[in-house]
């Protein structure tokens, strides 16, 4: 007996009814990214390895997916891997096409990217991202317009969310003023991780990675700070007296937050010290976007980027990008049951028939209604009545257009609302008004 086919660990196929949700998700995003200007360009799903290893930190290279080379001269032919996010191949486009761009640059991507990660709720080994980028500015008029997207995007698509906020000249300035600063890194995927593993977890970590006592104790009140923003930012002012890069980082978050308030954005935006992003291109203010009423991962996350088209020899190029979790979102949107139900099936009327003149009858009228821009099926063959409206109940169409022929002679059709039962018989500009 043949062994039932499969697909890797991480991955999934996705049915009709599967797409037509994560269309609706990528549709919502895209049309938000270009009421702000931004426009889509793609990059392939494989870029040279060198192109991707050493800028997602450590533990972010273990995960890079690597592609044998096989074929003609394939010991001599770069190394490749599967993209892992789409942010480092755009700065490598950038470069790649800088004759052809004009700055500042306004792209956005909705493409998968691939992890080697453990497979579990929300975290797949193949994913797609929605991502929006800014660069060639310097300008936190590219962080505030990253916050407004977000702020449209879950209005529209009806989630609750809190935007965690903190900015990476901060927590330089942390590992600064406890005596630690070539410990940034370190201190920074540490705490990355307060809210999965907590602060014991957390401190443990950290003496792992080489942090004395005194220096972890030294950064507990930072981990701890709490109080309204304006508090924790002038608790963070004498905190990092000493540290010029450190004030730098507080400076940047005064002036979005003062931003954030004269432009009235209503999203709910939490000044977080302990969010850190754990790649390492994030130079400025980083974003990190959750759910609040579904337990997941966040769903929507980025920063500012000061260097890093400079790896690709195109050096001092700021841009600021955040990133949709496509595939969370529409965990989100599952299970809080908030897909419009319209999207359970794309056709709003199935015509069944009960002979071949009466199938030619309805083929006639499919046409003209599809002329008007209205998605009809017509049922391929006249059989029984109940396996045709079994079809109907089975793909949700709201309504079925019955051809008999009273109907034929007529030129109606018996129409079936099949949420109701109702029928009436029908002419084809009453058809079009109803659907």
């Amino acid at each position: 007996m043949a062994q039932k086919p499969s697909i890797p660990k991480g991955t999934r196929d996705f049915g009709q009814i599967e797409m037509a949700r994560r269309n609706y998700i990528f549709d919502t995003i895209k049309s938000v990214f270009m009421l702000y200007g931004f426009q889509q360009i793609e990059t392939p799903a494989m870029e040279n390895l060198s192109t991707l290893m050493g800028k997602y930190g450590e533990e972010g290279d273990k995960l890079l997916f690597r592609i044998q080379n096989s074929g003609e001269k394939a010991a001599l032919a770069p190394e490749k891997g599967l993209r892992y996010d789409l942010t480092v191949p755009f700065a490598r486009y950038v470069v790649q096409h800088r004759e052809e761009i004009a700055f500042p640059f306004k792209r956005f991507q909705i493409q998968p990217v691939w992890r080697a990660d453990r497979p579990q709720k929300g975290r797949y080994r193949e994913f797609y991202q929605c991502d929006v980028d800014v660069i060639g500015s310097n300008s936190l008029v590219g962080e505030l317009e990253l916050i407004q997207i977000v702020e449209e995007v879950y209005r529209r698509l009806g989630i609750n969310v809190c935007l965690h906020l903190n900015n990476r000249k901060v927590l330089a300035g942390i590992a600064e003023v406890i005596g630690a600063p070539d410990k940034m890194v370190d201190i920074t995927v540490a705490i990355d991780k307060l809210d999965k593993i907590g602060v014991e977890a957390v401190n443990a970590e950290l003496a792992e990675r080489g942090l004395s006592a005194e220096q972890i104790q030294a950064l507990q009140p930072i981990l701890n700070l709490s109080g309204t923003t304006t508090e924790k930012l002038a608790a963070l002012r004498t905190i990092l007296a000493q540290s010029e890069t450190g004030l730098k980082g507080v400076e940047e978050l005064e002036t979005l937050f003062g931003m954030i308030e004269a432009t009235g954005v209503k999203l709910n935006i939490e000044l977080d010290l302990c969010l850190a992003r754990g790649l390492n291109y994030y130079t400025g203010a980083i974003f990190e976007v959750k759910a609040l009423d579904a337990q997941i991962g966040s769903i929507t996350g980025g920063g500012r980027y000061d260097n890093l088209t400079g790896i690709f020899g195109m050096p001092d190029v700021s841009g600021v990008g955040i990133s949709f979790g496509a595939d969370r979102i529409y965990d989100v949107l599952t299970e809080l049951e908030l897909f419009p139900a319209e999207l359970q099936s794309a056709t709003r009327v199935l015509f069944a028939t009960f002979g071949q003149a009466e199938l030619t009858y309805a083929l006639r009228w499919a046409k003209a209604l599809r002329e008007k821009g209205v998605a009809v099926e017509v049922y391929p063959e006249p059989t029984k009545m109940k396996k045709q409206m079994g079809y109907a109940d089975d793909k949700k169409i709201p309504f079925v257009a019955i051809v008999g022929g009273n109907e034929m002679e007529s030129n109606t059709v018996m129409l079936k609302e099949m949420g109701s039962g109702e029928q009436k018989q029908v002419t084809i500009e009453e058809l079009c008004t109803i659907l």
